[in-house]
């Protein structure tokens, strides 16, 4: 494989390896918010802001992990023939099917764009009493799938050179 390929698949592997580290810790901050909506639940009136801020924290851990949980095959897989095939088999299969990812992500990320053109330019907040601006969560919506997006083509050069008998990291 070329010099370019293989810096764009250290490149892209090394960010979303750091962005899985960083994003997999807000599971924690998802957690407190929801401890402090229930103690004030029992002692006082819960705030508003509690669920709905849990909600973007655990948007933001699902798609900022998607391209870390891809790099490290850590996605869903139905193995019941996939196992005992030969690795060059698999690379074959996989980069066949990468490409569906990333036909599938490249319209999610259109329309994540469109989305986020849209809340940005109407201030679009949300519907409950807190009313937060949903710019903010629709921006890190975008960045996630195009790490994603990254990581899957990423994952598609190792895929052929991998059926090709090279190794690609």
């Amino acid at each position: 494989m070329p010099n370019a390929i293989r810096r764009y698949v250290r490149l892209i592997d090394r960010t979303n390896h750091y962005v899985g580290l960083v994003v997999m810790y807000m599971i924690f901050l998802m957690i407190g918010i929801l401890l402090y909506s229930s103690i004030m639940k029992t002692v006082a009136i819960p705030p508003l802001w509690t669920l709905e801020m849990a909600q973007f924290a655990m948007v933001a851990y699902y798609m900022g992990g998607g391209g870390w949980a891809l790099q490290n095959d850590s996605h869903v897989r139905m193995d019941l023939i996939y196992a005992r095939w030969s690795p060059r088999t698999k690379a074959i299969v996989d980069s066949v099917t990468v490409l569906f990812l990333i036909f599938y992500l490249s319209l999610l990320l259109y329309g994540g764009f469109s989305s986020t053109s849209y809340a940005l330019k109407y201030d679009e907040t949300s519907y409950s009493a807190w009313s937060p601006y949903m710019a903010p969560i629709k921006i890190i919506m975008c960045i996630g799938i195009a790490l994603t997006l990254l990581q899957a083509i990423a994952q598609l050069f190792k895929d052929v050179a991998q059926a090709r008998g090279e190794e690609l990291s």
